[in-house]
């Protein structure tokens, strides 16, 4: 997928773009910018695009690269395309890096191929290190609730996987607050304590505020948000409508044009104009805003194309908010 071989920034960790933080009580530090690999990484995208990002994102700090095992368009293509530019562009770097994947849903036909059965999770990582040409990952998701499955064998699994020194640390994503709280009782007395929780967390998406946040908080947690643009919502992209290929207009995408309606056009418009005073795009506001909670480690962008991760990490030129605009956000967001 490369074209020319890569050298990355000299300068990337000296007073780079992109800063640091612990996750939670761990010695672990994350870039507050994660670069994701959903809907942007898959063989229905652009591979120079994709190289492109990646190299841009390492040059200015970003050393976290989230994935799944069913990422990208076909199922896997976001973990077999990754694992290309791993081997030409970053080989080298391997312990500079932060590689994360998950399983949980829905990736390949019959009754293991789904959910958080040992059979599934076992599974799922030996797959995800074969596509992505790796020996370990360094987090691995239980990336949903599954109801069908006791929670000691899922949690189970996951302890194994790192004792057999296929992912560093685990973590869980999209998990309800009660499930939670026992995942990391059981992850605690299972000697592999829960990293980070993985969630979606937005201006438009705040519930788990009152939640989740109290309780990784007091469990020493990291907390690691996904859709802060709420899939390019929260951005200047929609306020006219729905442009061709973006994400609500892609048959593939996960945006359906239902969710456009007016009065999220509505909110959007309103937080644009609060992000013009700023000085900052609404997509920059947004992702300054969501790193302002004491909770939140890191978030992840799932940028389409370097222009956006670029104007991504611009947000951090600014992540300061008045008493009156984080009254105004509320407000708007309800």
């Amino acid at each position: 997928m490369s074209e020319q071989p890569y050298t990355p920034n000299k300068q990337r960790y000296n007073g780079g773009a992109v800063p640091y933080r612990y996750c939670g009580c761990s010695g672990l530090q994350l870039p507050v910018i994660s670069l994701g690999l959903w809907h942007n990484f898959g063989d229905v995208d652009d591979p120079r695009e994709a190289v492109r990002m990646l190299r841009f994102a390492f040059d200015h700090g970003i050393t976290h690269f989230d994935l799944a095992n069913n990422y990208g368009t076909p199922f896997g293509s976001a973990e077999r395309n990754f694992g290309k530019v791993m081997q030409s562009d970053f080989a080298a770097y391997r312990d500079e890096l932060i590689i994360s994947t998950k399983a949980g849903h829905a990736m390949w036909d019959g009754p293991y191929g789904d959910g958080g059965s040992r059979k599934y999770l076992i599974a799922s990582i030996n797959q995800s290190l074969k596509r992505m040409q790796l020996d370990y990952v360094d987090i691995f998701y239980s990336h949903r609730y599954d109801p069908n499955t006791p929670l000691e064998e899922t949690m189970g699994a996951l302890s194994d996987i790192v004792k057999q020194g296929k992912a560093l640390y685990i973590g869980i994503s999209k998990y309800p607050e009660d499930k939670t709280k026992r995942a990391i009782e059981l992850l605690r007395e299972n000697g592999t304590p829960c990293l980070l929780y993985q969630g979606k967390y937005n201006i438009l998406t705040r519930k788990i505020e009152d939640s989740i946040f109290p309780l990784i908080q007091k469990e020493g947690l990291g907390f690691i948000g996904y859709s802060p643009l709420e899939q390019g919502i929260l951005s200047d992209r929609y306020l006219q409508g729905i442009p061709q290929n973006s994400r609500a207009a892609l048959s593939h995408g996960f945006l359906r044009r239902s969710q456009i309606t007016p009065e999220i056009i509505e909110k959007a418009a309103l937080l644009n104009a609060m992000a013009k005073k700023r000085g900052q795009t609404l997509a920059q506001m947004a992702l300054s805003w969501c790193l302002l909670h004491p909770a939140v480690t890191s978030v992840i962008v799932g940028a389409s194309s370097l222009k956006q991760l670029a104007d991504n990490i611009q947000s951090l030129k600014n992540v300061d908010f008045s008493t009156e605009e984080l009254q105004q956000i509320s407000t708007i967001s309800g």
